[in-house]
């Protein structure tokens, strides 16, 4: 990993042959708890902390809540019986994960909250996170850059609202939106609450938590692909032909580009994703998908690790920032997002080693 090129030595300490970790006894050190193996960018996060804490010659065990934060806080609960030290938890329901944080606390182990905040709770010590209000706001800039005229239809879908990410990545998106839906650029075609909001830049939680009712996915490929398909049958014609979708993430992405592509009063649509997934990646380069917000999981994971062996070693990671959860403000450690279309994907996905031009048919 570090002769290879892919980390650098200077990111880690205790790498000479035959280095131990520092953990007494042998104990599992660190401690990693993911959503779900349903999502492809979850797998490809898990390769990246086995890969990488292998390298920094760290014990680790990764589990799965496979969508239950019932069993998000029993693997945090089997994580501190083994003696973990570092606790990275990407939680499935940001609030109901509070309980699981505090037990990881009153433990004493360091609660890192990772790509997702945990919510309610001062039992969170960090939360490593790409840019989300970022993430947003290119999903939403894309689809203005590509808009001309007057009264294009605008079409909102949002993630789950049980993830705190949800609501940062529609803040971020609205933010670039509402004013050229104000001046006539778009005309919201699915969200009544939406439309009720349009006049109004910052919006309240409660009144994203409105919208997001109407337009969530739930990270649901099923979810997203029956409520596009519902939204287009109560649509004219005249709400349709050339369309502009603000599409959360590649799962929910290809799944409503799927219905849209299916309708034929749709001539022509625009619709954002996020994650860089491989098939979406294909989508883009078939025309299918428009673009993506590529959140290179090699820099989160890395940032992540680096604030795991800081805090193993005694030492403070360095913060960038921070995100309130509702009780305190968490220091934050952001990654950069890149926005990635047909134009650029070669260069920024495949040049740069994220994925082989193998995977892939079709790429010039």
């Amino acid at each position: 990993m570090i002769d290879s090129g892919y980390y650098s030595a200077a990111d880690f300490t205790g790498l000479e042959e035959g280095a131990a970790a520092p953990v007494e006894g042998g104990k599992l050190a660190v401690g990693i708890v993911l959503p779900t193996k349903d999502e492809p960018r979850w797998i490809q996060d898990e390769t990246r902390f086995k890969e990488a804490l292998d390298a920094a010659g760290y014990d680790v065990e990764i589990l799965f809540s496979q969508g239950s934060s019932a069993k998000e806080k029993e693997n945090v609960e089997a994580l501190i019986t083994k003696g973990v030290k570092v606790l990275i938890i990407c939680p499935q329901d940001g609030t109901a994960a509070a309980a699981a944080a505090e037990a990881a606390g009153e433990a004493g182990v360091k609660v890192i909250s990772y790509d997702r905040l945990i919510r309610d709770t001062a039992a969170v010590d960090y939360y490593v996170t790409f840019d989300s209000l970022a993430v947003g706001a290119q999903q939403a800039q894309y689809l203005v850059d590509n808009a001309t005229g007057t009264g294009n239809p605008l079409y909102l879908y949002a993630g789950a609202a049980s993830d705190n990410n949800a609501f940062i990545f529609f803040q971020g998106a609205w933010e670039v939106l509402q004013p050229k839906i104000a001046d006539g650029t778009f005309v919201i075609k699915n969200s009544s609450e939406a439309v009720a909001l349009q006049d109004k830049l910052e919006l309240t939680r409660d009144e994203q938590a409105k919208i997001i009712g109407q337009i969530t996915t739930n990270w649901d490929f099923n979810t997203a692909k029956n409520l596009a398909e519902a939204n287009l049958t109560v649509a004219t014609a005249a709400d349709k032909g050339k369309v502009f979708i603000l599409a959360p993430n590649d799962g929910t992405a290809r799944a409503i580009a799927d219905a849209f592509l299916a309708d034929p009063d749709v001539t022509e649509y625009f619709v954002s994703g996020q994650d860089a997934e491989k098939a979406s990646v294909q989508y883009i380069i078939d025309g299918k998908q428009s673009m993506t917000v590529f959140k290179d999981v090699r820099t989160l994971v890395n940032d992540a690790i680096a604030a795991a062996v800081a805090l193993l070693e005694g030492t403070e990671p360095a913060a960038k920032g921070s995100y309130n959860n509702g009780v305190k403000d968490v220091p934050a450690i952001q990654s950069p997002v890149v926005t990635v279309d047909k134009a650029n994907v070669k260069a920024e996905l495949i040049d740069s080693g994220y994925y082989s031009a193998a995977d892939f048919t079709g790429l010039e």
